[in-house]
């Protein structure tokens, strides 16, 4: 395994975040190396890097990126797509049966979730 490797799963098995004057002790290299590795993760989009303070010393807490999830999660009742997305009816929301069998399909997949 790569240091890189070795790097990038210490930062992510942190829910916080790894401060990066901790880092390079945790993998036991210097200053100077850690920052060539970071670098190399910060390149290949892997992780984010933010100005902070470690027992008063400035430093950069490094966090794993996070991937964007899809918008389609808002559009699924369980495993029915929103009626509405791409509707070419003119009708009233109010009184749309597709609409109104999609809610009510929220609202039981809703209710399942807080019984598990």
């Amino acid at each position: 395994m790569s240091i890189e490797e070795t790097a990038f799963n210490l930062i992510r098995e942190s829910k916080e975040g790894v401060f990066q004057n901790e880092l390079w002790k945790m993998l036991e290299i210097d200053s100077r190396k850690c920052s060539r590795v970071v670098s190399k993760l910060l390149k290949e989009d892997l992780i984010v890097r933010e100005q902070a303070v470690s027992n008063g010393a400035r430093t950069y807490l490094l966090k794993v990126k996070e991937e964007e999830k899809p918008c389609f999660d808002l559009l699924l009742s369980g495993d029915m797509f929103s009626p509405c997305a791409g509707c070419r009816d003119a009708c009233q929301p109010e009184i749309c049966e597709k609409l109104t069998i999609w809610v009510a399909n929220l609202n039981d997949t809703k209710e399942t979730a807080e019984m598990r």
